[in-house]
């Protein structure tokens, strides 16, 4: 799990050799149907129209499994990235492992900077910003499109998430294939198959993040449980397509992530 351009000079050759976002916008004609396709077609297209600059953000959920399932099955040499946050489950390094095993991958490991122990409850944006945010604006720069386990029921920050669509927030391609998944759909997908999943779940987590920040429950109400917050910081604005109103921080006050 070493990690990924760590280093702020690889950080700046990266962003130097990324292509500028009018160019990233252009590569790609949205398709009028997307929105009748399966999930695996949505991952396909993907890996087809951006070869070797398309990877899955991978958080070790149920959504991800079948994510995984899907996109190895595409393309066994497909790129998946995770952030560690230092704070993640015992259950979540061990399913990165046994990922990284079955699907005989390196999963590209984006750290975050160490905080001091409880930050997340003094400053929880703050903390957000140096676990989540920063070390996923690294995993995005050499990238033109990104998949994510975004599904709409989750919660109303995302109940209008395309299945594909431009995102203004980092100014990239962004895939949702799962968009218009249930729980059920999932589970479904996940027994069939056989496939290897957070063994969280089972004790009731319905959304898993930091040990520190992350109950059981329905949904992602175990998520900064006790808060107005159901989001990270990674996803704010999930829905939208539209360009962005200036003024922003770059993470919502009421948390925006996976």
């Amino acid at each position: 799990m070493a990690d990924s351009r760590s280093g702020a000079g690889e950080a700046a050759a990266s962003a130097i050799g990324a292509a500028p976002s009018s160019l990233r916008r252009e590569k790609l004609q949205l398709p009028p149907d997307v929105e009748t396709w399966s999930a695996e077609r949505v991952v396909a297209f993907a890996l087809e129209q951006f070869p070797g600059r398309v990877a899955l953000a991978c958080s070790f959920q149920k959504e991800e499994t079948v994510l995984l399932d899907m996109l190895f099955a595409a393309d066994p040499k497909a790129r998946v990235f995770a952030i560690d946050t230092h704070h993640l489950f015992p259950e979540t390094y061990e399913l990165w492992k046994a990922i990284e095993s079955r699907y005989a991958t390196t999963i590209e490991s984006f750290k975050a900077a160490p905080v001091e122990d409880g930050l997340w409850e003094r400053n929880p944006d703050l903390y957000l910003a140096i676990a989540k945010v920063e070390p996923l604006n690294r995993a995005l720069l050499d990238l033109d499109c990104w998949i994510t386990g975004i599904r709409r029921d989750q919660s109303a920050t995302r109940a209008d998430a395309p299945k594909l669509g431009w995102g203004e927030q980092h100014e990239l391609w962004k895939a949702n294939p799962l968009a218009a998944w249930s729980d059920d759909d999932c589970w479904t997908y996940i027994r069939e198959r056989g496939l290897p999943y957070n063994p969280l779940h089972d004790q009731g987590y319905g959304s898993i993040g930091d040990v520190h920040s992350t109950l059981p429950g329905e949904g992602r109400e175990g998520r900064w449980a006790g808060t107005e917050r159901t989001e990270c910081g990674l996803h704010t604005g999930v829905g939208s397509t539209e360009p962005a109103k200036s003024g922003g921080t770059g993470f919502a006050g009421a948390g925006a992530g996976k």
